[in-house]
């Protein structure tokens, strides 16, 4: 951990951030480049500040190695170059690599073993370069007005090494996923016959081939513009995102995280597998707010997890339901993982619309988890904590519901009065701030301690969770930073098109496959050819999107995730499925890749989430992470739901009973969905039961009345069929 003036000089830039943002917000007049170049700023300086080059106390690895010796060398050719374009200094090539050699050689032989616990000279060099790399963009704004967009020489250097030092920060602070993804679609964006890598060109498949860009081009693209880096991902997390994770830290820290959670236990810690339904209920109201899964986990699992293990939950399980209902947190409106934002700029589409057309799938999804909770503790024979070791329900829920307040303030702005996301949270964070301020010097006037202590106690904690916000804030910032390149690389090559080509050339070739066996029976039955071969290809475009949607999203977080969806397979769905004939609307396409992309957060073998909850439970990771996507298979169902079924997202609905008409259905469709998966209802089910549940489940997808009184019935019919054998079952125990 950063000690001394270096801890103090964290504090002090994650203080700086939160100040500015809240001042752009307020009363800055500050000019949008301006306002990304300095978030970016802050975020990247804080990263190679916070995250060392190497981690713990191990020796480094050879990968790490390599990856660290790459970046020096790269860096210190790079600055040479730029030297040699700035100054009336002619560098030579072998120069420029010798220095960068010799950094790398340099920055190597740092890396001994009792140098691991502090941060090394060389991230600071490197925070300090990265830090100016950004502010370039403040420096030379009114430069780069005039020359709208097209990159001088300096800035090509200083836009490559800026990148360089992107890519570091990414790998540093979020694993290497993204930033060799990132990496990848640069050089992309590189190779082709005018291109500044043509010799790669041969080796690129003829459906992915394009001209290539040079150099000055794709820097251009990336860096001077606001096409690539600071592009509308960065402009988003600078307007809104942030201003949300401010506001879910500070939350945290005046107590909240810990009411819900007391909250949800003194309610239901007493029944059957209580703890894993508090769990349920504290997780969804803690992602209302919070913008990433893994801080859930980390946030309620940590009281949540050895309650579970208590009760009698497996390891494994118990960290399972919290990788499983941290990782739903993300689809809760009105945050949802503080991509809903970035979703309505992507879709075009207000800021409202998205909360409200995530809201039945989303509640949906907790109802239906709070539900598998319940059959787990039912197989596995769970009674829930003895109703005196639990919190009073009352003088709890009494207790903490000033910390309601200011999400109200949040939710009335935002859902009753329409006003911009910003502004809103704005509010919220004013409120919240009185609040943190007030409540230890309310609480000591009515013990009759002093006043004084308490306010500067209400202070210390309101600092804590400013600095919070911005810690939390670093990773966010650096991925969608890095995010921008994959999203300007696709803008220029045009990939995006050839990626839809070539998955309807797939969808194509497996649905004739399919059609070989299946059009005679449709045939037989007098059923309508076309449009069965039509609508099978298409649910194979979904399932390679969807497949594509998870290992691309593999330690991603929840906004990097979204944009790397939303611009390589969103437009796949939106795009086929129009031709197809289906008429998708974006806005469902986008949800269908962003649910996808959130379940990669407990898929093996990445799953983040599922370390972290591994990690407090002491389980397995892989075992807990197989767990936690069987429990979140209902999650990968909505979305084809939705797909098919666009009214699941209120679109082209009629009023309040329409809406509550389809929402029933799917919860009912949902609930059967979950008992056929874990195979128990009152008792395990038989084949046929299991069978049955499924079927209910996909009759009720697209709700009326016959389908859903049928599915009921069906539903009803095995819950009796259960309820009947289980009574015999206790008549012979007799």
């Amino acid at each position: 951990m950063p000690s001394g003036i270096l801890l103090w000089a964290i504090v002090a830039l994650a203080l700086a951030w939160s100040l500015f943002q809240l001042g752009v917000a307020s009363v800055l007049a500050v000019d949008v480049v301006i306002q990304r170049a300095i978030h970016v700023c802050f975020g990247i300086t804080l990263a190679f500040l916070v995250f060392p080059a190497i981690r713990g106390r191990q020796r480094p690895t050879v990968f790490q190695r390599v990856m660290l010796g790459g970046i020096s060398l790269g860096v210190g050719a790079t600055f040479m170059m730029l030297i040699s374009v700035v100054t009336p200094l002619s560098v030579p090539g072998w120069l420029a690599m010798g220095v960068g050699l010799a950094l790398c050689a340099v920055v190597l032989a740092s890396l001994r073993l009792e140098q691991v616990h502090r941060v090394p000279w060389f991230d600071f060099l490197f925070a300090l370069l990265a830090g100016l790399g950004a502010l370039y963009l403040v420096f030379d704004y009114h430069g780069l007005q005039m020359r709208q967009g097209l990159a001088i020489p300096r800035e090509i250097w200083i836009g490559l090494l800026f990148m360089l030092l992107l890519l570091e920060a990414t790998r540093r602070s979020l694993g290497p996923a993204l930033a060799v993804i990132a990496g990848i679609f640069f050089l992309y964006q590189l190779v082709g016959p005018r291109g500044a890598v043509p010799w790669l060109a041969e080796w690129v498949p003829d459906l992915l081939a394009h001209r290539g860009a040079s150099l000055q081009r794709a820097i251009s693209q990336q860096y001077v513009t606001t096409e690539g880096i600071f592009g509308v991902p960065v402009g988003v997390s600078t307007a809104f995102v942030f201003l949300f994770v401010l506001f879910g830290s500070m939350l945290d820290k005046a107590g909240a995280g810990k009411y819900f959670i007391d909250v949800a236990n003194s309610f239901l810690g007493h029944m059957r597998g209580g703890p894993a339904k508090a769990a349920v209920v504290a997780s969804g109201m803690t992602g209302m707010v919070s913008g990433s899964s893994l801080a859930n986990v980390v946030t309620t699992g940590t009281f949540t997890i050895p309650l579970m293990k208590r009760t009698g939950y497996p390891d494994y399980k118990a960290a399972a339901c919290e990788v499983a209902v941290s990782t739903n947190g993300q689809l809760m409106p009105p945050v949802m993982g503080a991509a809903a934002f970035i979703i309505a700029e992507f879709v075009g589409v207000p800021y409202i619309e998205v909360v409200r057309a995530a809201v039945i799938p989303a509640f949906v999804a907790y109802f239906a988890l709070f539900y598998i909770m319940h059959l787990e503790a039912l197989k596995l024979g769970l009674h829930g904590i003895p109703r005196d070791e639990l919190p009073p329900r009352l003088k709890t829920f009494i207790g903490g519901i000033h910390f309601l307040i200011p999400v109200a303030v949040l939710v009335y702005y935002l859902v009753i009065v329409r006003r911009t996301p910003g502004y809103a949270v704005m509010v919220a964070i004013l409120a919240l701030a009185v609040l943190m301020l007030v409540q230890e010097p309310v609480k000591a006037f009515l013990q009759g301690r002093p006043l004084l202590p308490a306010l500067g106690r209400g202070a210390v904690t309101l600092f804590h969770g400013l600095i919070a916000g911005a810690r939390n804030m670093v990773g966010i910032a650096v991925a969608v930073a890095a995010a921008g390149i994959i999203v300007g690389s696709v803008s220029q090559t045009g990939v995006g098109l050839r990626l839809t080509e070539i998955i309807q050339i797939i969808s194509a070739a497996m649905a004739g496959g399919i059609g070989l066996i299946t059009l005679p029976v449709v045939e037989f039955f007098g059923g309508n050819v076309g449009t069965f071969d039509t609508t099978t290809q298409f649910a194979i475009v979904l399932l390679i999107t969807a497949v594509a949607s998870l290992i691309l999203g593999l330690g991603l977080p929840t906004t990097a995730n979204y944009v790397v969806m939303a611009t390589l397979t969103a437009p796949v769905i939106y795009n086929l499925g129009n031709e197809f004939g289906f008429a998708i609307p974006l806005l469902a396409a986008h949800l269908f890749v962003f649910f996808f992309g959130i379940l990669a957060d407990d898929t093996p073998p990445v799953g983040l989430a599922a370390y972290a909850a591994a990690g407090i439970a002491r389980s397995d990771p892989i075992r807990t992470g197989v767990q936690g996507f069987v429990y979140d298979m209902r999650t990968a169902i909505l979305p084809f739901m939705f797909i098919f079924n666009t009214q699941l997202l209120q679109i082209d609905v009629g009023g309040w009973f329409h809406i509550l008409h389809i929402f029933a259905s799917a919860l009912v469709g949902m609930l059967a969905f979950a008992a056929g998966v874990q195979g128990f209802v009152r008792i395990r089910t038989l084949i046929p039961e299991r069978l049955v549940l499924l079927g209910v489940a996909f009759m009720l997808i697209q709700p009326n009345w016959f389908t859903d009184i049928l599915g009921v019935s069906l539903y009803a019919l095995v819950y009796l069929s259960q309820w009947v054998r289980l009574r015999l079952r206790a008549g012979r125990a007799r």
